[in-house]
């Protein structure tokens, strides 16, 4: 007879293990029903260098729907903003684990004596839950966020699901997360808002399309007024400013978010496919400067041709700007062209004659005949049709001879020649023949390459003869280790000589009699057929790239290189000079007020202090509509010794006939760098952005 345990006994026991049960069967639930943190997916940005914003990607939900969603990160929000959300939304958010008990009584005594909830009980962290599991409101829908939030509070930090609500909070139409809102109706960061826009970004998530400010204004404008209610009764403002903050104008219309650099930032935002960001190396200022020129090239171009421009800083071998086409509405506009494996026509020749000098074939004095020859049924002919007799090599170079170019790459070896390509780590397309071997062609561009390669190329020139891959990160991460020297220092230096005494289009000044500017060392390229112009160029500092043509390779008669591509190579490299000139301004007059001639007015000239810049601010968003586009911005400053003259990256700033106003009328979207100079020399700088507004 198997003997039972006294009542008590088993009930002891029961109590015992009962919570061990629940707690096993609660912890086994949570791991099996675990929060979808790891669905969270944000939109996918491209910042330049400094950080600044060049492209977004909208983000595609679980419904299908397009979504700007970017994620918050507190360092970067106003913490002012984040108290006043608290005191708003949740106060005793720091200190409940996730459902408030208090308010949970309070909500249902308010269901019971009102027969509705007059006062709800939603954390933050609850309302978290429901972002990320959307659910229709209803109480097991709120039993449910409930435990959601306890779930939250055990895996995140009070930090992290504040950040996870910034970023998943509605703010209207397809816009979640405080940053996308911020940006989007403001045109600024969240750690540069008002207190009146503080207040419409705690009063948005509550009713987003109730109170959208573009759509319905006076809603807009209530719930703001509500908020600031609350604000000023938990003493988070003073009574002065929630009612100047009352009086703000909202915003009518979305801002268009800034959009550049489309090629290079869809190419990170692939690699990115939760989203995110990415900090190019890109350098936002180089990066709108190529896209205008791209741009400007194409509308005057006669035949809507396309262009492609890329610029490296050779120190690194940094990608400061990429334009890979003239526009997304052209033809072909999508591809990038700087990708692109196109003919190079004659860019290669520097590089032909380099590795001969390598080999103690020549010098840049060696003498070569420029003459008719048969290599196996391959007879070459100069662009002009003629040919010169002895010549150097340096004025074979220099004028671009193909006879020469073919003779040497003969001594050479073609397959040699495109080994020393491939160890640079150029990935070349061979000519389609039966063995795809490297052929004399090659010399005169009967092969694939891209603008990035010659790049690299052009870059190691500048180098000293050694090839480095292209650096697309900031941080330094976004190349490989691996170098390659193409050449020694000293043939590099005589392949660098002659290309800066190559003959320059007319009325431009050549490059060895410009002591002042830096010297540019350049090369031409024209494909069979007038498909492809290219122009290639370096200084101790940059290299840059422009090709031109069309992405079809349609043909453009008597469009060569030197006509089409290098007028742009040379006006890229006029822009860097001038932006990298000290404080990008020009000498001042003669006549500006010397030190020597006012010693007796320093005292008080120093007491004034040097110019402050009024409008733009430093660091604003301009958003260019077509009025502003037609009038102009009037620039202003105050401070310093009057007098003033402004530039816009370098360049004077006209006055208007009437009034004598400093207007600036932008060329288009990009980034600019304003200066003043007061009459004593001193002077203040804005770097602003400025951005189409449709």
């Amino acid at each position: 007879m198997i003997s039972r345990r006294p009542f008590w006994q088993r009930a002891g026991i029961a109590l015992v293990l009962l919570p061990l049960v629940l707690l096993g069967g609660i912890v086994l639930a949570d791991r099996l029903f675990p929060p979808p943190l790891d669905q969270v997916r944000t939109s996918a940005v491209a910042l330049d260098r400094n950080g600044e914003w060049l492209h977004g990607f909208t983000v595609v939900d679980r419904d299908g729907e397009r979504r700007w969603r970017l994620q918050a990160d507190l360092e970067d929000i106003d913490p002012v903003f984040v108290e006043r959300l608290i005191a708003i939304e949740d106060k005793r958010f720091h200190s409940h684990p996730g459902v408030d008990p208090l308010a949970v009584f309070r909500a249902t005594g308010s269901l019971i004596r009102h027969g509705e909830i007059v006062s709800g009980a939603s954390t933050i962290t609850m309302q978290t839950a429901r972002l990320l599991e959307p659910r229709p409101r209803t109480i097991p829908s709120k039993l449910v966020e409930m435990v959601r939030a306890l779930q939250l509070e055990a895996r995140l930090s009070k930090a992290e699901i504040l950040e996870l609500y910034l970023t998943l909070a509605p703010y209207g139409g397809n816009v979640e997360g405080v940053r996308a809102a911020s940006l989007t109706w403001f045109g600024k960061e969240p750690s540069q808002l008002t207190d009146a826009q503080q207040a419409l970004l705690i009063s948005l998530p509550q009713a987003p399309e109730a109170r959208r400010p573009d759509r319905r204004p006076q809603a807009a404008a209530a719930g703001r007024r509500i908020i600031l209610a609350k604000l000023e009764q938990a003493g988070a403002i003073s009574p002065s400013l929630a009612d100047e903050a009352d009086e703000a104008v909202l915003p009518s219309a979305r801002q268009p978010l800034p959009r550049h650099a489309w090629h290079a930032a869809y190419a990170a935002a692939a690699a990115m496919p939760q989203g995110g960001e990415a900090r190019l190396s890109l350098d936002g200022r180089l990066q709108a400067m190529a896209e205008r020129m791209a741009s400007d090239y194409s509308k005057t171009s006669g035949d809507t041709a396309n262009a492609a421009i890329l610029v490296v800083q050779n120190d690194g071998r940094k990608v400061r700007a990429l334009a890979g086409s003239a526009g997304l509405d052209l033809p072909g506009g999508w591809i990038d062209m700087t990708a692109a494996r196109r003919s190079p026509g004659s860019t290669l020749k520097p590089f032909i004659y380099g590795l001969a000098f390598e080999d103690g074939l020549a010098t840049g004095r060696t003498l070569i005949d420029d003459a008719p020859y048969s290599f196996d049924g391959y007879k070459p002919e100069n662009f002009n049709r003629e040919f010169n007799g002895d010549v150097t090599l340096a004025e074979a170079l220099q004028h671009s001879l193909n006879v020469p170019a073919v003779l040497t790459l003969d001594k050479i070896g073609p397959d040699r020649f495109a080994a020393s390509l491939k160890a640079s780590g150029v990935v070349a397309q061979m000519p389609d023949t039966t063995d795809h071997r490297a052929s004399l062609a090659i010399a005169l561009g009967g092969l694939g390459l891209s603008a990035r390669d010659l790049a690299m190329l052009y870059a190691g020139l500048a180098d000293g003869g050694e090839i480095l891959p292209l650096d697309w990160l900031a941080d330094g991460e976004g190349r490989g280790s691996q170098s390659y020297r193409l050449m020694s220092a000293g043939n590099a230096a005589e392949i660098t000589a002659i290309l800066k005494s190559a003959p320059t289009p007319a009325g431009r000044t050549p490059t060895a009699l410009t002591a002042r500017a830096p010297q540019i060392a350049f090369k031409t390229g024209t494909s069979y057929g007038y498909r492809d112009a290219w122009a290639a160029g370096y200084t101790d500092e940059y290299t840059v790239i422009v090709w031109t043509g069309h992405a079809s390779g349609q043909p453009r008669p008597g469009e060569t290189g030197r006509d089409a591509a290098l007028p742009v190579m040379f006006a890229v490299f006029d822009r860097l000079e001038a932006l990298s000139r000290p404080e990008a301004r020009p000498a001042l007059p003669e006549d500006t007020l010397k030190a020597g001639d006012a010693l007796a007015r320093l005292d008080r000239d120093e007491r004034r202090g040097a110019p402050e810049i009024v409008f733009p601010e430093n660091g604003i968003a301009l958003y260019l509509s077509s009025r502003d586009s037609a009038k102009g911005y009037t620039l202003a400053a105050r401070g310093g010794q009057g007098g003033y003259r402004w530039y816009v990256d370098g360049f004077p700033v006209m006055r208007d006939e009437i009034g004598n106003r400093p207007v600036w009328k932008p060329s288009g979207p990009g980034f600019y760098e304003i200066t003043v100079v007061d009459a004593a020399g001193r002077a203040a700088t804005s770097s602003i952005s400025v951005t189409s507004a449709g």
